[in-house]
């Protein structure tokens, strides 16, 4: 297992970028990321609110898990008509 030095959003790049002991880098292309998996702004949203105060926890959820199933229990969209 790779041990992770840092983890923080570039606004340069638009990338979440994750740097390892063994000198690797990692950068996830946070607007690629948004176009691929959201329907929605409140989902767009979240990720967003992730990348600004939980890059780590971004990086984890798309590299480990299920960024979708993640994003349709922590939002809801609800359509008022009047």
């Amino acid at each position: 297992m790779k041990k992770l030095i840092s983890c923080e959003f570039n606004m340069d790049t638009g990338c979440v970028e994750l740097k390892y002991a063994n000198g690797s880098l990692l950068a996830i292309d946070c607007t690629a990321v948004e176009n691929q998996i959201t329907d929605n702004l409140y989902q767009r949203t979240e990720l967003d609110y992730l990348i600004y105060n939980d890059p780590v926890g971004y990086a984890d959820l798309i590299l480990n898990g299920d960024p979708e199933l993640y994003l349709k229990a922590v939002t809801e969209y609800t359509h008022y008509e009047n």
